[in-house]
């Protein structure tokens, strides 16, 4: 089996980029992706790590995209490197447009009168670079402003609460593009994120492909076995590939392991072989 959705603390995650890989062969899995939100930065060091224990790496990403339902919609990106290509100057235009919001999201958070401050929370996250509202939820939980992370966001920090700040998004399409210009491959994250069911995922799903999107989150970790099966049809009517992760983030979401989501998740390794044939 694979997992090719996880964060590390480059993102929103709490272990180190080479932990991940750790946890993967653990697992028993003979490949693992690190996909951290808008950032290649601990690609390397969980390449590296991943190589000593003798299990396949796939670089890879996750990118917020305008939804075209009332949720959100992220994509995944594999096989793709932080060099001079087009996708990796957006991700760097990403970040910088990431700094801006927390700024901005520290300041209406206490605002608000709430218990917190940008210190605490780039304390919380270890670094600026890999800052996110998860980050100011785990504060908020410490200082009594919530009862756990969910309860921040869902009281604070979703879309349409009090604390939230938009960020700014790229479309989906214009991600399929840079992918393909730098050489990757890209799938649609957790689709029922999105908002949508029925013909609305449908007609969506294959607008995407459409678009240069070669596959679809089918296998994903909080999803029941009648989603992903669900999920897996639309994958083989529009000709996308249906691949898989855990999204597993830590203690974010206590919930998911590495490999196995909540126990009964198992991406078949031919997954990966699919998605390599659709590389440029």
């Amino acid at each position: 089996m694979i997992d090719l959705h996880t964060h590390s603390t480059v993102s929103d995650g709490s272990d180190p980029p080479g932990r991940i890989p750790e946890m993967a062969a653990a697992a028993g899995c003979r490949a693992v992706a690190l996909t951290d939100h808008d950032s290649l930065a601990g690609v390397e060091e969980a390449r590296v790590r991943a190589g000593e224990l003798g299990i396949g790496f796939v670089p890879g990403c996750e990118i917020s995209c305008r939804s075209p339902g009332s949720g959100s919609m992220h994509v995944l990106v594999y096989f793709v490197e932080d060099d001079d290509r087009p996708l990796a100057a957006e991700l760097e235009a990403l970040r910088a447009d990431r700094h801006r919001r927390n700024l901005t999201l520290a300041d209406r958070l206490g605002q608000l009168g709430l218990p917190i401050t940008y210190d605490e929370v780039r304390a919380a996250a270890g670094s600026e670079a890999g800052m996110g509202r998860p980050h100011f939820a785990q504060v908020l939980v410490a200082n009594g402003a919530a009862d756990s992370i969910q309860d921040a966001f869902d009281r604070y920090l979703a879309a349409g609460r009090p604390g939230y700040v938009a960020k700014s998004r790229l479309e989906g399409p214009d991600v399929a593009r840079m992918a393909r210009a730098s050489g990757g491959v890209t799938v649609l994250a957790h689709p029922f994120s999105l908002g949508l069911d029925g013909p609305e995922l449908a007609n969506t799903i294959e607008a995407l492909a459409a678009a240069g999107f070669d596959g679809i989150e089918a296998f994903y970790g909080r999803y029941r076995p009648e989603q992903r099966a669900a999920l897996a049809d639309l994958a083989r009517r529009f000709g996308l590939v249906a691949t898989g992760g855990s999204d597993y983030h830590g203690v974010v979401k206590p919930d998911l392991a590495v490999g196995t989501g909540h126990g009964d998740l198992k991406v078949p390794d031919s997954v990966l072989d699919a998605l390599e044939n659709r590389r440029p």
